[in-house]
């Protein structure tokens, strides 16, 4: 559950579920969810004061998957771009919803290639771990407030955040290669491009450049799941 943005949130989605019963299982309704709980998330809606919210979502959601207006949540949830500069603490549900999103999107471990499904994610330990690592940058003058923000993190098997250590990105790639943990170079760029990295940037050790490129997926990712633009 510590990856659960919003535990609150759990409790309207039950209560919508209950009232929508067999309806919930079409494409139409659960593609709405899909956005509601997102919105919910990205808008940062559910952290507090939320029983208003959620008196009204349990009446408003199922009138929406019925054909009717959309929910409070969806309409008024706006996520700003700048807001993933300064997403540094698990205690953010955007911060969790981003990693959650990540890895049900596609991303792959960076030493196995393997997708992060519910047997992955409870046998590997699967954490939040930096891109560039934290020593390298502090090494290189990179400042705190930007490379301890959700954009240089992504999920990681324990056993590839060991490889990956404090060393210099270029240096942890060709020493997934020189294992043979990945069989090919452009293997390990798909990988990397699941998580939204641009390899050359990883490659070449260039941290401005790989940020704000990353960035940039996540923000697409976001509005994405979100269905409107941030």
């Amino acid at each position: 559950m510590k990856d659960l943005p919003y535990q609150s949130q759990l409790l309207p989605l039950a209560a919508i579920l209950a009232d929508l019963g067999p309806k919930a299982d079409t494409q139409d309704a659960r593609a709405k969810l899909v956005r509601w709980w997102w919105s919910g998330v990205f808008g940062e809606l559910y952290g507090s004061a939320i029983e208003t919210r959620f008196a009204r979502d349990v009446q408003e959601v199922p009138a929406w998957i019925a054909g009717g207006e959309e929910p409070a949540t969806v309409r008024d949830a706006t996520f700003r771009s700048e807001r993933l500069d300064t997403m540094t603490s698990r205690l953010s549900a955007a911060y969790k919803g981003v990693h959650v999103l990540l890895m049900q999107t596609g991303a792959q471990d960076f030493r196995s290639g393997q997708p992060f499904d519910h047997l992955a994610y409870f046998g590997e330990s699967v954490d939040i771990h930096h891109i560039f690592p934290r020593a390298w940058c502090e090494a290189n003058k990179i400042k705190r407030d930007r490379y301890d923000t959700i954009v240089n993190k992504t999920p990681l098997f324990y056993k590839s955040n060991r490889i990956v250590g404090g060393s210099a990105p270029s240096a942890y790639l060709a020493r997934l290669l020189k294992e043979k943990a990945v069989e090919s170079e452009s293997r390990q760029d798909e990988i990397l491009r699941t998580h939204g990295i641009a390899p050359a940037y990883l490659r070449a050790d260039d941290f401005l450049p790989f940020y704000e490129a990353r960035r940039e997926a996540l923000l697409r990712l976001i509005e994405s799941a979100m269905g409107k633009v941030a």
